[in-house]
């Protein structure tokens, strides 16, 4: 397998007058997790459709699996498994036939299928649902089937938007297990998330994108110490303007966000001080991450 399993070189492309991918350049690696983070519209929708091929750039150059995309996507899709944002599952089907029906589109036979499927039902610790009809299984069965379903092909790269939006925190943390396994198999996963716990225990490295640029790039621990590299302290419940301008001299940086103060100190304990004696706030003081990053390089919280 070759070391790099994507690689965007000056990858630009337009929506009739609208530019929304600008020259973004980045590779990643066979084995790794590469997240995607931006507000919506950054052009990260518009990334992943090009990993598969559905989307032709206007300039550029976009390889994945070794292969120029698009033009052999069709070679390159052989080798990737698709989780979308929302689950696309037949309903009415079984746990089992939903498996069988897709890996048909592979052009599967139907015994290959039938002897892959028991080791992507105990993958996905849907066992026991085999026969249940989709419909009745739980948001966090059916993400997990959709993740099973992507197997299918035994494919060397994941493209993966969003894969657990909507699931609660148990559901979640599953999801996060049986991904970090498939890593440990060696599997490549694109990852695009609004979850900054999400991407700072799965992505070994990722890109922030704004504007269809890609404005930062690297490990969360690499991007949190670059651009932040202090305790921040949340205060809550004064003028978020007056309280910027008596703290500003004492910390790195503040940012405001809604009725949010966002301060980025080296010693927390002389804004702690300036604040003394003020009644009606509130703080929080927490290690600095994904979010700060964020907020920093682009002036916006991530929609969650």
């Amino acid at each position: 397998m070759s070391k790099v399993a994507i690689e965007f070189a000056g990858v630009k492309k337009s929506f009739g007058n609208k530019l929304v991918v600008n020259g973004v350049s980045f590779t990643v690696a066979s084995g790794e997790c590469f997240g995607l983070l931006g507000p919506n519209g950054a052009g990260k929708s518009t990334l992943a459709r090009m990993v598969l091929g559905m989307t032709r750039p206007d300039a550029g150059k976009v390889t994945v699996l070794g292969v120029p995309m698009p033009a052999r996507g069709r070679l390159a899709r052989k080798g990737i498994g698709v989780v979308p944002q929302f689950d696309n599952l037949d309903l009415e089907f079984t746990v089992r036939e939903n498996l069988l029906v897709f890996g048909c589109y592979f052009g599967m036979s139907t015994r290959a299928i039938e002897a892959i499927i028991p080791s992507l039902l105990e993958f996905a610790r849907l066992e026991s649902k085999a026969h249940a009809r989709v419909a009745d299984l739980s948001g966090g069965m059916k993400r997990r089937l959709t993740l099973a379903r992507a197997l299918i092909n035994d494919p060397q790269l994941l493209v993966m938007d969003e894969p657990t939006t909507g699931l609660d925190p148990h559901a979640r943390h599953l999801i996060w297990e049986r991904l970090r396994f498939l890593l440990a198999r060696g599997k490549t996963i694109i990852l695009t998330t609004h979850f900054m716990e999400e991407a700072e225990r799965l992505c070994d490295r990722l890109c922030i994108l704004d504007h269809g640029c890609n404005i930062a790039e690297g490990s969360p621990y690499a991007l949190i110490e670059e651009h932040i590299g202090c305790p921040v302290i949340e205060i809550f419940g004064g003028n978020p303007q007056e309280l910027s301008s008596l703290i500003r001299p004492y910390v790195q940086r503040v940012e405001v966000s809604g009725e949010t103060v966002f301060c980025y100190a080296p010693d927390p304990e002389q804004v702690r001080a300036q604040l003394r004696g003020r009644s009606g706030l509130r703080f929080l003081q927490r290690p600095p991450n994904l979010e700060d990053v964020f907020l920093r390089l682009t002036g916006l919280e991530l929609e969650k």
